[in-house]
């Protein structure tokens, strides 16, 4: 077999990173149930019709193939693609079993998801969300907008990372703002302005002309609300100045306002209120959100969602929901890659039980047993070579302890310091600090 050729955005982590990933995802599950949300998971693959009818997707969307044609095999399978996010199949979720629910229905989701664009820092084609949404029948009421930027403040507060900061928007004030100045497509121009980091103003008045239909005094309307930006209530009196009036837009910034004054409350300087924030996807209707990193600004969001109102509906029922997501792998490979991120071991092992002779062996596993059946993670040495090896091998793999069985009594020795004492297996506990790996 030639040597194998990595497939580019397609992680796979080393041991220590898994742990660090591991470590990670139990912080952020932890703080999604404190808020009271319950976990589901779904299947990997969608009908292409429900992929792509939200959204500017078509080319992202990666779809499943049989290798060769099976006249007996399962029907519908050239339909089928694997889903590019976590909400489309939780809005079909809820869809499908709106019976059985109760609602508000909050659910947490963590799980890989495919998404075919070119890989670079931080963008991956494979990688790990973890979502949070909440769902309401017939109507959602907005304070659960304000909810979203203070469960993902104390999950992403919770991990050994640089500080966050939210930046929210409410789509309501884009596209009422874009009515009031007679901008006859408001979707075409928020998908202009969502580019506005990427490409400048320049080129986004250029794409408000030609997808949008917008002047030139309208395209300069439509950047002086992008460049209003503030980290408290302030930014509603900024948008007023600009002389734009339209019902949408004031139900907007009433929203706005109120998500923005919920987190100050919460955590100040957590959210800032940042009207260029857009989103790509169609389906967003109300409160946006895209999360930076400080230090890392250039790399874009790592945490980002927001309202929709039509994207679980079927006939006259309407499930409106908000929800947000945090992109694991994204997180994780920015700090992988400044080497930010690191654990105390590379192996989640606490003692190595030294063999003093291969036909010792069973006592060495009985002194494991007993250590694991107490919550000591445990292994066993692999060889009964001479003690100083064995200690050698535990010092490669990080392991702090090694414990030496013997007749006349058990003694356990921290390799760090040198020191051993005598012990025994039913009483012995290690320092907290050294019974899990600890990421820093």
């Amino acid at each position: 077999m030639s040597k194998p050729t990595p497939i580019s955005g397609f992680p796979e982590w080393t041991p220590a990173q898994r742990m660090i990933e591991q470590f990670v995802l139990d912080r952020i599950r932890a703080t999604f149930e404190l808020y009271g949300f319950a976990p589901l998971e779904t299947r990997s693959v969608e009908p292409l019709d429900q992929l792509l009818r939200k959204g500017e997707t078509s080319k992202e969307v990666y779809v499943l193939r049989r290798l060769q044609a099976d006249a007996e095999g399962p029907a519908g399978d050239d339909s089928l693609g694997l889903h590019f996010d976590l909400t489309v199949p939780f809005a079909r979720y809820v869809l499908e079993n709106a019976g059985k629910l109760q609602f508000p229905f909050r659910r947490y989701q963590i799980q890989k998801v495919w998404r075919g664009e070119r890989p670079q820092e931080g963008r991956y084609r494979e990688f790990l969300q973890a979502d949070i949404d909440i769902v309401d029948r017939d109507t959602l009421p907005a304070h659960y907008e304000a909810e979203m930027p203070l469960v993902i403040g104390d999950a992403l507060r919770s991990l050994p990372i640089p500080p966050v900061r939210i930046q929210v928007n409410n789509r309501k004030i884009c596209e009422g703002f874009y009515r009031g100045v007679g901008i006859s497509d408001p979707e075409a121009a928020l998908r202009a302005v969502d580019r506005l980091d990427r490409i400048g103003p320049a080129k986004v008045a250029e794409l408000l002309a030609e997808t949008a239909g917008a002047s030139e005094a309208q395209a300069k309307a439509a950047l002086a609300l992008a460049e209003i930006s503030a980290p408290d209530a302030s930014f509603a009196d900024a948008v007023r100045a600009l002389g734009v009036t339209d019902p949408l837009l004031d139900e907007g910034i009433e929203e706005l306002v109120a998500v923005v004054e919920t987190a100050a409350a919460h955590s100040p300087g957590l959210c800032v209120a940042d009207l260029r924030i857009a989103r790509g996807l169609d389906y967003y209707t109300g409160t946006v959100y895209e999360t930076q990193m400080v230090g890392y600004e250039r790399f874009g969001s790592i945490c980002s969602g927001g309202r929709y109102d039509n994207l679980a509906s079927s006939g006259s029922v309407r499930f409106p929901g908000v929800g947000i997501s945090i992109g694991v792998t994204r997180l994780l490979g920015l700090l992988f890659g400044a080497e930010a991120l690191s654990v105390s071991r590379s192996v989640p092992t606490c003692v190595l039980v030294a063999v003093t002779a291969e036909e010792d062996r069973p006592a060495s596993n009985s002194v494991a047993e007993a250590l694991r059946s107490r919550g000591i993670p445990t292994e066993v040495s692999p060889s009964a070579a001479k003690f100083g090896k064995q200690i050698r091998y535990a010092e490669r793999r990080g392991i702090p302890y090694v414990w030496f069985p013997a007749a006349e009594g058990d003694e356990v020795k921290d390799i760090r310091s040198g020191e051993q004492v005598a012990a025994a297996a039913g009483e012995w506990t290690p320092p907290r600090a050294d019974l899990k790996p600890l990421v820093s």
